[in-house]
């Protein structure tokens, strides 16, 4: 979090410090960005228990059953039938 504030010009007691000599730059904001980023999903893992990552982990793999009935419905080609 300090990294960030520091980025963000301010100081330790949260209020901002002097106007920055210059703005952050398009790396600067990046950097800051991917270290905010793997903060959130270090602080996700540590709130996951073992098998809700397990959960997450193999949920690619899970079966679901087929759609019942298929395409076709109740009422598809009926009307034409009717009329003939």
């Amino acid at each position: 979090m300090g990294f960030l504030k520091r980025l963000l010009g301010q100081g330790d007691g949260g209020a901002p410090s002097g106007s920055p000599s210059s703005p952050p730059s398009a790396e600067d904001v990046d950097a800051a960005e991917r270290a905010y980023e793997l903060e959130l999903a270090r602080a996700e893992q540590e709130r996951a228990d073992e098998l809700v990552r397990r959960q997450q982990r193999y949920a690619q793999y899970a079966w679901t059953p087929p759609a019942q009935g298929g395409e076709r419905r109740a009422d598809d080609g009926e009307a034409d039938t009717d009329r003939s």
